[in-house]
């Protein structure tokens, strides 16, 4: 089986392929259109993120078997034609869900007790205390949207503390003994922390929006480690601004590029972080969460451990493997 190695992962998902006896090419450089004209030598595909699997690229994978996504989710692949065409799709979010669920929580942790803001104000000489007044977890409702692998795993790593886990999910019966499943509408009048933990579809697009955060019955702090594009920024900075969100721990934005390893997409100007650059360029509602104290920013890192960096590529092998090799 030849395979197509398009972004770089853990050597052993190349290594433990070869023992199967695959053979295995690697090409982290080449244009989409170049592939394309060379796609059809090979039954496999890996990828994290580098470009779209698209309905034109899959036409030129005359003899492809499987797509492997080193990640979570498949936004970027055209499942429907690809399973059209019985090629195979393997995920891995049993790879990094607990790196996410960490991640997860130490936003959360640090958002209410005002670490960001407080280690910032001591590093420039100030020591204020009382404005600096934390709130505690305990007795607070999480309302978790999405509970897959991801919602999960940050379930469970809430046990720990004396709150009450409720979480909405499309799909019926998916609540456990660590969290009960309630409608959207309970979850809006419970909860005071939201995390979201869904995929990025048609459904899910846009979905926090201004109506759905005017929905909650209380302030309430903010999470997102799922994908950008699912809140709409301009709306969370107006809550933000109006005290309905207390905080937000943003590890994905909007402005990201489908590859996830650049800010912002081709059409809206490049920050060079290193530098100081006119802010004028930038969103405004990017300008105002990179100044806001009750927010915190990270570049679509939640998942991204060095534990997470093995389990994902071995997750991809064996599915691999199973599929494959062991029939």
């Amino acid at each position: 089986m030849k395979i197509l190695h398009l972004d770089k992962n853990h050597p052993l998902l190349i290594e433990q392929l070869s023992e199967l006896g695959c053979l295995n090419h690697e090409d982290y450089s080449s244009s989409k259109q170049n592939i394309e004209g060379r796609i059809h030598a090979y039954e496999g595909i890996v990828i994290r993120s580098r470009f779209d699997i698209d309905k034109q690229f899959l036409d030129k994978a005359k003899n492809l078997k499987f797509i492997g996504r080193v990640g979570a989710g498949l936004e970027s692949i055209d499942t429907e034609y690809a399973l059209q065409n019985g090629i195979e799709l393997f995920s891995a979010p049993e790879g990094n869900r607990n790196a996410v669920a960490e991640h997860t929580l130490g936003m959360l942790l640090s958002l209410m007790n005002k670490l960001f803001r407080a280690n910032k104000e001591v590093k420039n000489g100030q020591w204020n205390r009382e404005s600096n007044r934390g709130e505690e977890l305990d007795g607070k409702t999480i309302g978790l949207i999405g509970y897959g692998n991801m919602g999960k795993a940050f379930a469970k790593k809430l046990k720990g503390f004396d709150v009450r886990i409720i979480c909405h999910d499309i799909k019926d019966n998916v609540g456990d003994e660590n969290a009960t499943q309630v409608s959207l509408k309970e979850l809006k009048k419970e909860s005071d922390v939201l995390s979201l933990h869904t995929p990025l579809t048609q459904l899910t697009k846009n979905m926090i929006d201004h109506d759905f955060i005017s929905e909650f019955e209380k302030p309430f702090y903010f999470l997102n480690t799922a994908r950008g594009k699912s809140v709409v920024t301009s709306a969370l900075v107006e809550a933000l601004d109006q005290g309905k969100i207390k905080g937000a721990g943003l590890d994905v934005l909007e402005y990201e590029k489908s590859s996830f390893e650049e800010l912002f997409r081709p059409e809206t100007p490049r920050i060079k972080w290193m530098r100081k650059t006119k802010t004028s360029k930038l969103p405004e509602a990017f300008q105002y969460l990179m100044q806001a104290d009750n927010v915190i920013l990270s570049p679509h890192i939640a998942g991204w451990t060095l534990e997470s960096k093995i389990k994902l590529a071995q997750t991809i092998v064996d599915k691999i493997k199973a599929r494959f090799f062991l029939t």
